[in-house]
């Protein structure tokens, strides 16, 4: 039988909100199985990037990368926001190191290409995933931190999505361990309305995904989050959940009351 490994990204408001992000790394340092973690930025890079001039530009819930944006997200990503979650997750006692794609080429990726009139900068779509270098880290005892960058084979950071992050390195470890894929934020799921946290949608799969985007239920962010969860389960991921990030610990031990599960 696989060891289990938790792959939990952390992202939406939980990154910007100084107590919330604390009490979820004390409960994310409590889970007693192997488990890696990955972060998204927040608002912090652009409210960063606001003050020094550089305005914020998304498409369908990614960011857009030109020269200046992809210098102010290494700053933030790689190293604002991953270094303080590091030292908390450490103060917890897990012993955690932060990482990008290009330490170790942990992720190699690929500058997206112009697709449809659509040009994204310096976004980067995943090639490669170094298991072997996480597996090494795993086996150590060591909790992998990824921000969300990765690196080219040429040598340049590339801004890559959290959400498709955490779900391809579920997929390349899912030969090595019997992984489950937690997305983690702010709300306790897929919400029919976004402003009533009752109104979860506690299973969705690809029929339900496509009928909620037709009807405007499902869009902006939480697009690119469903697309790699249908993604990891047809790869081999044992289980996708989408839950609120104060029950991190709860969603590890299957106690799946308040959340979304994600079905093929």
């Amino acid at each position: 039988m696989k060891e289990k490994l938790f792959i939990i990204k952390i992202g939406g408001n939980v990154i910007d909100k100084e107590d919330d992000l604390k009490t979820f790394l004390e409960d994310f340092s409590k889970i007693t199985d192997k488990k890696i973690l990955v972060h998204g930025g927040g608002k912090i890079a652009s409210q960063i990037g606001t003050r020094l001039g550089i305005e914020p530009n998304y498409h369908e819930g990614r960011r857009i990368t030109d020269d200046e944006t992809i210098d102010l997200v290494t700053m933030v990503y790689g190293g604002l926001i991953n270094k303080k979650i590091v030292a908390q997750l450490n103060a917890f006692g897990s012993l955690a190191v932060g990482l990008t794609g290009s330490d170790a080429n942990s992720i190699i990726a690929h500058k997206r290409p112009i697709t449809d009139g659509v040009d994204f900068g310096w976004v980067g779509d995943i090639d490669q995933v170094n298991t072997r270098f996480f597996n090494s880290l795993l086996t150590n005892g060591i909790t992998p931190v990824l921000a969300p960058l990765t690196g080219n084979i040429e040598g340049h950071i590339l801004n890559t999505n959290a959400d498709t992050i955490a779900s391809e390195v579920a997929q390349a470890l899912s030969d090595s361990f019997e992984t489950h894929l937690i997305y983690c934020f702010e709300k306790p799921g897929v919400l029919k309305e976004i402003e009533d946290e009752n109104s979860i949608v506690d299973r969705i799969d690809r029929t339900q995904y496509k009928q909620m985007c037709e009807s405007g239920v499902i869009n902006t962010g939480m697009i690119p989050k469903l697309t790699n969860s249908f993604k990891a389960l047809r790869n081999g991921v044992s289980q996708v959940v989408i839950g609120h990030s104060r029950n991190v610990l709860s969603l590890t031990k299957n106690d799946f009351q308040q959340c979304t599960r994600i079905n093929l």
